[in-house]
């Protein structure tokens, strides 16, 4: 069976027609354009992410030339914005997972911010969709519905009102131990259960698309990072993986029951299927790979290759220390208000060694989030999991093998959350009855070991802690 999978990001919408055997029989890219603006926020045109999803889906199907038997859509995850259910129509900008201009609101809120860590297993902060969609309904529009970005893409392609689990559990209204909408949390955000889409497995029926031909059900869903997870094979308790592209993000898988995290973690569901959730903990580093295209905007770098040819270049980063803050902390640290940083700088620091220091400074922050894993589930990750577009810089895996003393898996393909969701849209035709066979080999391209000793690691990852203390204290929180 032939699967259509489109992988809507924040930077570009990625189509493939996956074969029986997960061959890529066709693929496209377009790109989107996410806006920053001086107060905070991170916007982009919702008619330019449908765009993409045309285009771009109908650009594999071209240059595959056959035909498929059904479509999968995985989506940003967080990202929100209020459109008209009649018509369809856009009512504001998409409100991006980044965004910070929620951050009021959350202030707001504080006082339930541990009845919904309760309910949600999620931390109350602007980088969910919650937050940001009180903030749509107070400053831009009392009109229409607030969903999540694939609600909306699904009702466009003429499919269901619908989310899946997975995406509605980073909402901040979703019930964790139900996946089902929690009236008591809506009523903390002022939002009504009642308008917002029914909450289904990740593998179904959901409605069928016109919008590339004949008519072709829609069988699987899931936001980006857990389809990233199913894909790289993490199905047993312990397993991780981290993704590297717009951001970081390492995903734990923790089994059939949920696992509050007491590091400050967020707890999400991992994927539901026949009704039965698979939970997971997740962290994320806001900023790697924009980090990344940040530097190259400065003319430091000209990508995930020139961070290589120039970090390469020195043994180490000159004492000179990054925190990838540039568009807030995220978990442990949970500080939207915090921003990125180069400290111990000296005349002596090269644009090699600012180089070398981002891509340490990511690999730091992604190891933070390992030992906050470790620390709820009572042991330390064996090996790691890697895949995402900024994997093709060996500096940077290199330096997360060292900082986490554990091996580093990077994925042959660049495209796991399209195999993940293209494997949830096999199980949702019945073409395959067991999650294993549905996803199929994850193949390995290269595995980093440790090459320096774990007193090495464990001075770095103390120089990066000192960094990340001043960058809080700077914001007006003392050091922990």
């Amino acid at each position: 069976m032939n699967i259509l999978a489109i992988d809507q990001g924040t930077s570009a919408t990625k189509a493939l027609v996956l074969g029986p055997g997960n061959e890529v029989l066709g693929s496209a890219e377009e790109p989107v354009h996410p806006r920053s603006t001086a107060d905070g926020g991170v916007e982009q045109d919702p008619e330019e992410l449908y765009r993409s999803v045309l285009g771009a889906g109908t650009a594999a199907l071209g240059q595959a030339r056959a035909p498929v038997q059904a479509m999968a859509l995985a989506n940003q995850g967080e990202t929100v914005l209020a459109w008209d259910r009649r018509s369809g129509r856009a009512l504001t900008p998409a409100i991006v997972w980044q965004d910070r201009r929620s951050s009021d609101i959350c202030r707001r809120l504080s006082g339930s911010a541990s009845r919904l860590a309760a309910i949600t297993g999620l931390p109350l902060d602007p980088y969910f969709a919650a937050p940001k969609m009180t903030w749509l309904r107070e400053n831009l529009t009392a009109e229409g519905v607030v969903t999540t970005t694939d609600t909306w893409l699904l009702a466009r392609l003429g499919a269901g009102y619908v989310t899946d689990a997975a995406t509605a559990s980073r909402t901040l209204l979703l019930d964790l131990e139900t996946a089902d909408w929690s009236a008591e949390a809506c009523g903390v955000f002022g939002l009504d259960p009642g308008a917002l889409p029914e909450v289904g497995d990740c593998a179904g029926a959901f409605g069928e698309t016109a919008a590339f031909g004949p008519s072709l059900p829609v069988t699987g869903l899931a936001v980006d990072q857990q389809a990233a997870l199913l894909a790289e094979r993490c199905f047993a308790a312990g397993e991780a993986k981290c993704t590297y592209g717009t951001g970081a993000f390492l995903l734990a898988t923790t089994g059939p029951a949920p696992v509050r995290s007491t590091a400050g973690l967020s707890a999400s569901v991992a994927w539901r299927l026949a009704g039965s959730a698979t939970y997971c903990l997740d962290g994320q580093v806001y900023t790697a790979g924009a980090a990344v295209r940040w530097l190259a905007g400065l003319g430091l770098v000209s990508g995930a290759e020139g961070l290589d040819a120039a970090g390469g270049s020195v043994p180490d980063s000159g004492g000179a220390v990054f925190v990838p803050a540039l568009a807030g902390l995220g978990a442990p640290h949970w500080r939207p208000d915090a921003r990125g940083a180069f400290l111990g700088l000296g005349l002596g620091v090269t644009r090699a060694h600012l180089a070398r220091a981002v891509a340490e400074g990511i690999a730091a922050s992604v190891a933070l989030l390992a030992a906050s894993v470790a620390a709820d589930t009572g042991a330390p990750l064996g090996r790691l999991r890697a895949d995402g577009g900024l994997t093709r810089s060996r500096l940077l895996v290199q330096a997360q093998a060292d900082l986490l003393q554990a091996p580093v898996e990077v994925s042959r393909s660049q495209d796991a959350t399209a195999l993940g969701v293209a494997a949830l849209a096999r199980l949702g035709t019945g073409e395959h009855a067991d999650l294993a066979g549905a996803v199929g080999q994850a193949e390995v391209e290269w595995v980093a070991e440790p090459a320096i000793s774990a007193n090495q690691a464990a001075e770095r990852l103390a120089m990066h802690d000192r960094a990340v203390q001043a960058v809080l204290a700077a914001r007006g929180a003392a050091p922990r």
